[in-house]
């Protein structure tokens, strides 16, 4: 078998080589989809700028830093570092633009939205946030800077929303290290991850239709943020890690002795629990269709309350625990606790589609740290920070759109699938097939 599998190996890896003029095609359709981003701008120049910089995010460019792509294009490095690194300008137009769009083609009711704090590395410190401080990822300390992103998962497809860089507590209370790094003075305050996330949830948050919210063991750790989430009425669905301690509610309560106080049912760990679950309490459910057959995940839920900072019980909230198998050994090879607050009607199969949607935006994250560049800015200003960060988003949400596009396998009978306004291919037989996604 796997001699038969090595004959054809190459003859299948050359029918995937896509010719390039293939790609030259997306060149029109990207200056018209940059169209209503550039129009924010008040002059050519900056126009410009902001589209070179994006075709040098979406080139094959290795490092896609300013000077590297200014390179690329035969420009002239300092006019292009002038426009992302300090240039006077607002790039809240261009955000919120771009959220529009994703409101408008992406929207579903039951959408999800997901926080994801994400560093990225620095030699140096001088870099704006730039501190040795904590890695959810890695699971320990390094030094860089730190960022919360928001982004998005619907029926439709997955994309990065916003963000907002987390500044440390060694930054707020340096006010000269602020003014020679140009940090906002309405971003100086020192805010946790948390508190980030919060802002981007009231800044965001009510542009994108949604019925949930979840987030990495990072964000669903702290009590407070999801007690705050549950008096206002959100659904959730957090991760926790597996030393988590809570009380299971449906468990049957100790025996009374007949003295003093009723004991109450025992504090475990979630990773323990889960351990003792026998196998008919797991339901398997498939998340979606695979190459080889349907992909599915073990999923229980129970009732119970996790044990709060002071020791106390919490509110009621729901356990759920997914347990994640290898598609060819059916190896569990991951399993994740999730915290959640939704309605007690709500399904199992809804329950693992939420909890998929944070592994979605994680591993888009990661992939778009590489394809337009997302971790690639080499300055030290805060302005420049920002507008790279904008511009990689732009990037991303052209994939996006490409590859919603590619597939339509044939546009030429039924009609381009993208926007009218992008219809601008003089050969629409010619299908445009875009295998960068972020699909999980």
């Amino acid at each position: 078998m796997e001699a038969d599998y090595a004959t054809r190996k190459q003859p299948l890896l050359e029918e995937c080589q896509v010719a390039p003029p293939i790609f030259d095609q997306g060149l029109p359709r990207l200056a018209t989809f940059m169209a209503p981003f550039v129009d924010t701008f008040c002059r050519q120049e900056p126009s410009e700028h902001a589209h070179t910089s994006v075709r040098g995010l979406l080139s094959d460019v290795a490092r896609k830093n300013v000077a590297s792509i200014a390179y690329r294009f035969g420009q002239d490095r300092l006019p292009l570092q002038r426009f992302m690194g300090w240039a006077a300008g607002d790039d809240v137009p261009l955000r919120q633009a771009r959220t529009r769009q994703v409101a408008e083609q992406l929207g579903q009711a039951d959408g999800v939205l997901v926080f994801d704090p994400s560093a990225c590395a620095q030699s140096g410190t001088e870099s704006v946030g730039g501190a040795r401080q904590w890695w959810g990822r890695l699971g320990k300390g390094d030094t860089g800077h730190v960022a919360v992103y928001l982004g998005y998962v619907s029926g439709e497809e997955h994309t990065l929303v916003d963000r907002r860089l987390s500044l440390p507590q060694a930054w707020t209370q340096a006010p000269a290290r602020l003014d020679h790094a140009g940090v906002p003075h309405d971003l100086r305050g020192y805010r946790s991850r948390h508190q980030v996330a919060w802002d981007l949830l009231q800044t965001s948050g009510p542009r994108l239709p949604q019925a949930w919210m979840a987030g990495d063991d990072e964000m669903g750790r702290p009590y407070w943020f999801r007690r705050r989430l549950d008096r206002l009425g959100e659904r959730y669905l957090l991760a926790v890690p597996g030393n988590t301690l809570m009380r299971d509610l449906e468990a049957a309560p100790p025996a009374s002795t007949g003295r003093g106080r009723r004991p109450k049912r025992p504090w475990q760990g979630l990773d323990p629990w889960r351990t003792a679950r026998p196998e008919e309490a797991w339901t398997t459910i498939d998340v979606r269709d695979g190459s080889t057959g349907p992909l599915g995940v073990d999923i229980v839920q129970r009732r119970g309350v996790a044990r709060t900072p002071q020791r106390q019980e919490g509110h009621e909230e729901m356990l759920v625990v997914v347990r994640y198998r290898a598609r060819d050994t059916q190896q569990v090879v991951q399993v994740g606790f999730d915290l959640s607050k939704g309605v007690a009607e709500t399904s199992l199969a809804t329950l693992a589609r939420v909890a998929k949607a944070e592994q979605r935006i994680a591993e888009c994250l990661q992939r778009r740290k590489s394809e337009t560049g997302l971790a690639d800015y080499a300055g030290r200003h805060g302005t420049g920070w920002h507008h790279h960060q904008t511009l990689s988003f732009i990037a991303t949400w052209f994939l996006v759109t490409e590859t919603r596009r590619g597939k339509k396998m044939d546009p030429c009978e039924n009609g381009a699938p993208d926007p009218r306004r992008h219809r601008v291919d003089p050969a629409p037989c010619v299908s445009m097939r875009d295998d960068v996604t972020c699909a999980a």
